[in-house]
């Protein structure tokens, strides 16, 4: 179980740095670039599961694993809303629409939600003591 949740963390934090949002003529950015306080808030949630990796405790792993889809699942939110008050000077919603369109998500996105779902459904295997007393 330790190993599964360590390689989920890793897989978080290296997607923070993989291209999460494709912007026409501006290129790919990442989450630092996105917005740094939800880049901080990704890494300080990435820490925390650390301490819950390190001392052995699959709630606190799980719980920040939590933390971090719902922050992805936040941040996807807000760029597509973001998108779309960008173009709000266009008169017409088809053309918002339209424009704001173009803003695509990349792939970096499935590295983040696969290492936060490894950290939370990773299964530890129950120690059974087999001897028996006579």
């Amino acid at each position: 179980m330790k190993n599964i949740q360590l390689l989920g963390l890793i897989l978080v934090v290296v997607g923070s740095f993989l291209p999460l949002v494709h912007v026409p003529i501006i290129g790919n950015w990442n989450y630092w670039k996105l917005d740094h306080y939800l880049a901080i808030a990704c890494w300080i949630f990435a820490a925390c599961a650390v301490f819950g990796i390190v001392n052995h405790n699959a709630k606190v792993v799980r719980f920040f694993g939590v933390l971090l889809i719902l922050l992805f699942a936040f941040t996807l939110v807000a760029v597509k809303m973001q998108s779309l008050e960008y173009f709000s000077f266009l008169p017409f919603k088809s053309w918002r629409e339209a424009f704001a369109g173009v803003v695509k998500l990349k792939w970096g996105w499935a590295v983040e939600f696969l290492g936060a779902f490894l950290m939370v459904f990773a299964i530890g295997s129950k120690k059974v003591n087999k001897r028996t007393q006579i």
